[in-house]
């Protein structure tokens, strides 16, 4: 409402100085409202960004969402400018295709990049595509989650990269893919992280992606496979729509957006190249657009498609090879330096690389023949070497921090993981270790390899021990923790991550580590411009310091205070074969014994029942109270959203004043408290904490005095 008068939403209005704009809360289906402002916000730019990102704190308004108090300033308005379109036809002119808004979504998406048979059953697929999927209380911009049925999975584990079968080796995600996160879907939000080691059967396309901003807890959604053909038919469709809507300033020459003059051209316009052809036709889109056996190659390489604006290229079999994660960095550097208009963005995982295009200037047909023509063309990596720093990283090993968020994660996830209470008793479980002594020793031994940067958000590395018998196997969270604490150190499969910011996760913890990410200041350590520590092929080795050190070295490190030990040398792949040849029957031994004890782990899952567990406890089991007698001057106090509740702070007969907080519920990444509306006395409880509630259940009664 504009000073008290309903506004229409998709709608440009003129307002004057001094009224008062009131936002309320949604009404009916959707989630999220936006607010545009000629000319834009005045925010500095991040990274050629000014969205803002709270999870890292940075972006936007101070790195973080609005509070009361705070002043916005709009870029202001020029006169010359174009005028906008509302005020030439009146204030109150409105968007012409307003979508539609509902508790039961379908959302279009692209099959891929991971499918049947590889790593899901043909019934995991045809039940995919078939299940109205449950948005789960604990979703965000960061992702979605689902509940629903589980898998029956085509693999029993994740072999090097996890004992679950959802654990691959990390690759990058699209925007928009969805995650299985163990047993658990995840739709990956703008937020998401940009690495990670869970398979993705299905990508959502450009076009349907705003529906992910319009899912709300309890919401259904049905994803809906289409063909590459329909995928740009309806981006199409929404650029035309776009351009059309906004056509009058841009005819102008104005700013802001797109005319139909500089609209790219639609894939009808580019004929698709035969080879191709059938990846761009109304047959229903496969998750892998080619393979080329390695007998016509010097390895294997499978091409993946992730939605329509990203493919996967995979080199080899399914195993940790440092000369797979080379050939990747010769076809990144490759590409690279050939600069291929429409290649926006080039992101390697172990074994695989990520191409971002933008597929109305560069075709997926043109796209394939590019990279076909580029593979074919690659030198032999045999004698590869790349620049590689010694980066020795302070430790605070099995740090307090860590244990907090295991308690967390016990409390309102899972309390009888087999990982539980200690993350790194697991690990000397799972790797049939004599003692803990002797996970700290290795992990403190071991040079890690950074083969990605990443993982988990903020320039977080997924790394590996350079030398086999260092390679801690273990499995992930399922499902994943709901939060872990900034710079905690873990390990997921055979690899090692260094957590740069505070979010979900799923690797076992050892500890806690400096800042992976430095927001706003260059150091001696934050070199050119770039606000991230590591680099691709950087080595980390740990030494052991108290928490009260590493708090002190936290403290003093993003003020340049603190200065790392970095030596600059070479890795050679050739040297590092001959290191494998020379060592290999220690290594095989090593790698027997791990594998006993991996198998004995998932028995013992198996014989507990530990094995067949599926997901979160769904929102659904925690319905709200059907009768409920009040006393005398008695009042139920209900949750307003579906959560899990974190903290019950009253107890029967307890007295409380006027806006005591006497329930804290955890929804969306976010606490939401239940304030006493009146002084009174507690009656009785219903909820406990760690359970959970859906919206509109009651959670106490007060009788007010």
């Amino acid at each position: 409402a504009l000073d008290g008068a309903p506004l229409a939403n998709w709608s440009a209005h003129a307002v004057k100085a001094g009224s008062i704009l009131t936002l309320g809360a949604i009404q009916g289906a959707g989630c999220r409202a936006y607010l545009a402002v000629r000319g834009g916000f005045d925010v500095p730019d991040y990274l050629g960004s000014k969205a803002t990102f709270t999870l890292g704190q940075f972006g936007g308004h101070a790195g973080r969402t609005l509070r009361v108090g705070d002043v916005l300033h709009v870029t202001p308005f020029v006169q010359g400018q174009d005028v906008p379109p509302f005020e030439k036809g009146g204030a109150g002119q409105g968007y012409p295709d307003i979508p539609a808004y509902t508790h039961a979504w379908e959302i279009g998406v692209l099959y891929g990049p991971h499918g049947a048979p590889d790593f899901f059953t043909d019934a995991d697929i045809g039940m995919f595509f078939a299940t109205d999927w449950e948005v789960h209380y604990n979703s965000s911009r960061t992702g979605v989650r689902l509940i629903g049925p589980r898998p029956e999975w085509a693999r029993k584990d994740g072999g090097e990269a996890g004992l679950h079968p959802s654990n691959i080796h990390d690759n990058a995600y699209a925007i928009g893919a969805v995650d299985f996160t163990g047993d658990m879907p995840v739709i990956l939000g703008p937020d998401g992280p940009s690495l990670g080691g869970f398979v993705c059967p299905a990508t959502i396309v450009q076009a349907e992606l705003w529906k992910m901003g319009q899912l709300r807890p309890g919401d259904t959604v049905r994803f809906k496979r289409l063909s590459q053909a329909e995928a740009e038919r309806l981006e199409a469709a929404q650029d035309a729509a776009i351009a059309t809507t906004y056509s009058p300033p841009f005819e102008k020459g104005g700013q802001g957006g797109l005319n139909n003059a500089s609209l790219p051209a639609t894939p009808a316009e580019i004929p698709p190249s035969p080879l191709f052809a059938k990846g761009g036709d109304n047959e229903l889109a496969e998750p892998v657009l080619h393979r080329i056996p390695a007998s016509d190659n010097p390895v294997e390489v499978v091409y993946r498609r992730a939605g329509d604006k990203y493919l996967l290229i995979e080199y080899g079999p399914l195993v940790l090879d440092l000369n797979l994660r080379f050939r990747v960095h010769a076809l990144m550097t490759q590409l690279q330096a050939d600069a291929v208009p429409g290649i926006l963005d080039l992101t390697p995982g172990i074994r695989s690389l990520q191409v971002h295009y933008d597929s109305r200037v560069l075709p997926l047909s043109k796209l394939m023949d590019l990279l076909l023509a580029t593979e074919k063309a690659l030198p032999a990596i045999e004698d590869m070497q790349v620049p590689t720093r010694i980066v020795h990283l302070p430790l605070s090993w099995d740090d307090a921090a860590t244990k907090l968020a295991i308690e967390k994660y016990m409390q309102s996830v899972r309390k009888d993981a087999p990982w539980c209470p200690s993350n790194i008793e697991f690990i000397r479980r799972i790797n049939g270790l004599d003692s803990i002594e002797d996970v700290k020793r290795i992990v403190f031994d071991a040079s890690y390899l950074v083969m990605g940067l990443g993982d988990v958000y903020l320039g977080a590395p997924v790394a590996t021990p350079v030398d086999p018998r260092h390679r801690l196997v273990t499995t992930k969270y399922n499902p994943a923790r709901t939060w872990t604490p900034e710079n905690a150190v873990g390990i997921g499969g055979a690899y090692m991550c260094v957590y740069g910011m505070e979010g979900p996760g799923g690797y076992q913890f050892v500890g806690r580590t400096l800042q992976m990410w430095n927001r706003w200041r260059q150091t001696a350590d934050f070199t050119d411009g770039k606000p991230w520590l590591l680099r691709f092929f950087d080595q980390v080795r740990f030494f052991p310091v108290s928490e009260e050190e590493l708090l002190k070295i936290r403290e003093d490190f993003p003020l340049g205070r603190y200065q790392l030990k970095v030596e600059e040398t070479t890795f050679s792949l050739r040297e590092y074969n001959r290191f494998l040849a020379d060592n290999n029957a220690s290594i095989a031994a090593f790698k027997t014994q791990q594998q006993a004890s991996f198998d004995a782990e998932r028995e013992r899952w198996r014989a507990s029942g530990q094995a067949d567990y599926a997901s979160d406890l769904t929102v659904a089991e925690a319905a709200p109270d059907s009768v409920l007698e009040l006393p005398e001057n008695g009042r139920a106090l209900a949750s307003h959203v579906a959560g899990n509740v974190w903290k019950v702070e009253v107890e029967a007969g307890a007295v409380v004043k006027q806006g005591d907080p006497l329930v804290i519920v955890e929804s969306m990444k976010m606490e939401f408290a239940v304030l006493a509306p009146c002084d009174g006395r507690v009656h009785q409880v219903f909820c406990r904490e760690g359970g959970q509630v859906s919206a509109g259940q009651d959670l106490l009664v007060i009788v007010a005095t």
